[in-house]
This record gives C-alpha cells, structure tokens and sequence, in this order.
C-alpha cells in the first residue's frame, strides 16, 4: 500500500531528543521483511519458515534467540540480563488466518491457498524485529540502559493462545512489565489509539450437542423437536444470562453455527450449536462457564433435549495497566507528539496478549495501519485487509522510546 508522510519526531520540552529512530536503509529492510512475511503466511503452531527468517535476522545482528519449547516463536534478549532491575519485554505474533488473501494487483499478496496475513501480525512481527535491530546497535553504543527480551510469539489465532506456550518457554523470566502492539485499520498511520483498563474482551468458544429421541414430523408429540429445541437455546439461553448477569459485565453469547436433521418431514435425533461468548469484565468471565452451562441445561431440559457442553476456554480481557499505558503514551509524544495519540474504545474482540497480563503489568495500543485520507475500510479477519506500512516506523520508534524511558527509570 502507499505509505503515509513520515511525521518529524517531537523533542520532550527541555529534554534531549531520545536516538532509536529507525535508519532509512533499515526501514527499506524492513517493509521488504514484512512483504516476504505477507506472501508466506503459516498458521498457529506452523511458523516454521516464519521463525527461521526471524532468527536469522536476528543472528545475523549479533543477538542469541532462543526457540520456543513449542517448536515455534522465539526470545530474544537484547543487552545482557544479569539479575538486576527487571527486563521490559516487547511482544509480537507471528501467525496468520486460514482464509484466502482476496487482494488483486497487490505484488506481495499471499501465495498460499487459503491462508492469509488478514490481522497484521506480519507488522507486528517486523515492528519488534526492527525494534531489537535498533536496540541492539544502542546497546553496542553503549545506550541502552536496560535489556530488553523480546517476545515472538506463535499461536495467538489458536485459543486458547500461543501466550501460554511462550510464558512455560520462560518469556517472562525477569520480566516487569509487557508492552504489545495490535493494527488497527480505524485508525491513521502515525497515530495510535491508546486506553487505560480494559481494551479487548474476553472471548470463549461455545460447542454444544443436543440428543432426544426424533422421529416423523406428522407425530412430533411423540418426539423430542430437536429442531425446536435448538432453536429455543439459541434465543433463549442469550436472553436467560442478560437476566443473570449484569448487563455492565457485556457478556454476549453469539451463534456462528447451527445444524439439525436431513430431512423435511423427519425429526432428527441430533442438533449441534456452535458460538462464542464475549465479556468484557474480568470478574464475569471468570464467573461465565458455570452461568453459560447453567442456562443451556435449564432450556434444553424444558424441551425434553439432553444437553453435551464442550465449553472452551479461551483468553480473559486484556487491561491496560495505567501505568505502562501511560509509559506509551510518553513513549509515542516523544516521538511524533501528542496529537498522534487517539483514546481508543473497549474492543469485543479477544486477544492472548492477556495471558502476560495475569502475571506482570502491561499495555496494547493500537497502531494505526490506515492510509491518512484513505476511504478503504479494510477491516481486520478480511481477505483485503492490507496495512500503509509507514506503521512500521512509527511502531518500531514507539517501542524503542518505550525502552529508552523505561530504562532510565528503573
């Protein structure tokens, strides 16, 4: 895509320019790196190619990644841990989505069927890989106060998240705070959407299998209507929790799947439904299960169904720290100024970068992937979905100030 002007970067009042911008020539690299990601995509716990061109970039700047125990996504530190003041981690994912890339005339579209970089991991991945080229020529200088690991993670696609693998492989070992961040196509290259508390919900997936004896719709009386039955727990069991639950908590049970009988005039034995359940409080989410099951068996029980619930867990909301949200938005004022900070809402969509949240504070902002003027909405989970690759620049340059200032203060 084009790129947006780049911004001049805004000095803080009294204070020296902050270094860690990102080199012409690199930046090229960069946006190349990023093309050659876009046009290999590889799903979750599949990122083999992926994790190699990653390592040896990496390798080739002096730094030691390490592999995770997974087989996929790396840790790399930058400068030297020795114990001392915690590390900053920086996260990225590397997987993408099993649809096909629906873009035309665009020379690095994916060559994989059916598979497609359609949620901008290949940015985020190429940012945080910018983002250690760049702290590792401070660190030579002698200019990176504190190290920093750098976190490449697989499977955020896969619920309930590659997160978990990365954190057993020890991606936090050392670690004090976690900063992300997530493309977002409302949003202009340049800027970032930042919030404190809550940014993404909670988000589950909902299997469930209703039985009954069927039989011929000219003597339903002496059936169990599956059909019926299945249709009540998918109107109802939705209604049953906005009474149960409170409606602050924002839990939504959504059908993506429903499917009873073969025939028109015979009842079936069998209806299947599949969904997920959003939230975005933590404390109802955690509360949600017991609830959800509650709800289906008292629906499929009064029309004479026998409920199987495969409730799978998936990932809690992610909350911003106001700290580390704050450590951002400095971040990103000094270099492009506050102006090219939005405040962002609360997302329904779900997000693994949680799971780090459950044991050190951290932030996501959103990165704005969207061409300044542009009319194109190019919503994320779309096979058009392409992002204005100036947000590489501005990301990479956001995270090395994010380290540069949390090393100073540590």
């Amino acid at each position: 895509m084009s790129r947006a002007s780049d911004e001049p970067e805004a000095d803080l009042p009294g204070e020296a320019p902050l270094p860690g911008l990102l080199p012409e020539p690199l930046g090229a690299e960069l946006i190349a790196f990023r093309r050659d990601l876009h046009m290999h995509p590889e799903l979750g716990n599949q990122e083999y190619r992926t994790t190699a061109a990653i390592k040896k970039r990496l390798e080739a700047a002096g730094l030691k990644p390490r592999v995770l125990d997974s087989g996929t996504g790396l840790l790399c530190d930058v400068g030297t841990w020795k114990g001392g003041r915690p590390m900053l981690a920086i996260r990225a994912d590397i997987d993408a989505l099993p649809i096909p890339d629906a873009k035309v005339n665009t020379p690095y579209r994916s060559t994989v069927p059916d598979r497609a970089h359609a949620c901008g991991h290949d940015i985020h991945t190429t940012t945080v890989l910018g983002t250690g080229l760049v702290l590792a020529e401070l660190d030579r200088q002698g200019l990176l106060p504190n190290p920093v690991r750098l976190v490449f993670q697989p499977a955020e696609e896969v619920l309930p998240g590659g997160a978990t693998d990365a954190i057993r492989s020890g991606a936090l070992d050392g670690v004090g705070r976690i900063i992300a961040v997530h493309c977002d196509p409302r949003v202009d290259a340049g800027r970032i959407g930042l919030r404190a508390g809550p940014i993404t919900s909670a988000c589950d997936r909902l299997e469930i299998t209703l039985d009954g004896p069927g039989g011929h719709t000219a003597r339903p009386h002496l059936t169990t209507d599956m059909v019926t039955a299945a249709a009540r727990v998918a109107v109802d069991v939705p209604a049953l929790l906005a009474r149960r639950i409170d409606a602050r908590a924002g839990l939504a049970v959504t059908w993506g799947r429903i499917d009873a009988g073969h025939a028109c005039n015979v009842i079936p034995m069998r209806a299947e439904l599949a969904g997920t359940v959003r939230c975005l409080d933590l404390d109802a989410w955690r509360d949600a299960p017991e609830k959800v099951h509650a709800a289906i068996d008292e629906v499929a029980t009064l029309h004479g169904a026998k409920s199987e619930i495969n409730y799978v867990r998936g990932v809690p909301p992610v909350v911003n720290d106001p700290a580390v949200a704050e450590l951002l938005r400095e971040a990103q004022t000094a270099r492009r100024g506050a102006v090219a900070i939005e405040d962002t809402e609360q997302s329904l969509g779900g997000e693994d970068f949680s799971w780090y949240l459950e044991h050190v504070p951290g932030a996501m902002a959103r990165l704005g992937v969207r061409t300044p003027g542009s009319n194109a909405r190019l919503d994320l989970h779309r096979g058009d979905f392409d992002a204005d690759e100036a947000a590489i620049k501005v990301g990479v340059e956001l995270f090395t100030a994010a380290a540069l200032l949390e090393g100073h203060r540590s």
